[in-house]
């Protein structure tokens, strides 16, 4: 029987949210007009929740943190203004860590899947340090871990991720891969030059930034432009 080529898209959990792997399985007889190259896998980050808490707490409480590097505000804002909750001791260690949670945050949701981290933790033991160390590893840093719950246990904050949810599943299914070969020459362009991790935000306008050496971080209105997402590619030359 002779094998055919086709993409496929993998759908795999991390941290309770689901990641789309886009790739193309190798073939014995390739498709004369498929430009896809046989071995180019991309991976769109689409909804990390680490992320997407840290932008609504920002927004709904109204901090401002320094840094020229930071992305803009949702595209879905909370309903909430809850900005005279925290104390002012509160909101100025808040501020003051946000830019770096943020930044490490990033970076976990930058790294490309660990099969073997977690093949790891598959062997260790419940309730072991060990296997403490390595869900610590796979989870990444979040503002929980640093702050504790209280900050999202709000009925704004539950009431907003429904509504940014509920848009998200509106979606054409598949959105981000028509993106992907809409683009393809850009798109290979940049996995040949080592990106092979897409993040996405739901941040208003264009900002784009280079993770590490595999991803990109780009916001959803950006992908969608064809002339958006190829300018952001370019990070990667």
């Amino acid at each position: 029987m002779t094998a055919s080529t086709r993409r496929l898209c993998s759908v795999y959990l991390r941290d309770d949210r689901a990641v789309v792997e886009w790739r193309k399985m190798r073939s014995t007889n390739p498709i004369p007009d498929d430009l896809w190259p046989h071995d180019m896998s991309i991976t769109i980050e689409e909804r990390s929740h680490a992320l997407l808490k840290l932008l609504w707490i920002r927004e709904a409480y109204d901090l401002r943190p320094d840094g020229d590097d930071l992305p803009p505000s949702l595209d879905v804002s909370p309903r909430d203004d809850l900005a005279g909750v925290p104390s002012a001791a509160e909101r100025a260690e808040w501020t003051a860590a946000w830019p770096s949670l943020w930044a490490s945050t990033l970076a976990h949701a930058g790294k490309d899947f660990d099969r073997a981290l977690h093949e790891r933790l598959s062997q260790t033991s419940n309730g072991s340090p060990e296997r403490l160390h390595l869900l610590q590893e796979i989870v990444g840093p979040s503002w929980r871990d640093r702050f504790g719950p209280g900050a999202l246990d709000h009925n704004s904050y539950r009431e907003w991720n429904d509504t940014v949810q509920a848009k998200f599943a509106a979606r054409p299914a598949g959105v981000e891969g028509e993106a992907l070969r809409r683009d393809l020459d850009a798109v290979i362009g940049a996995w040949r030059t080592g990106m092979t991790r897409i993040v996405t935000i739901p941040c208003l306008g264009e900002y784009t930034r280079r993770v590490g050496d595999n991803a990109l971080l780009i916001t959803e209105q950006m992908m969608a432009s064809s002339d958006a997402f190829r300018r952001a590619l370019s990070a990667f030359r």
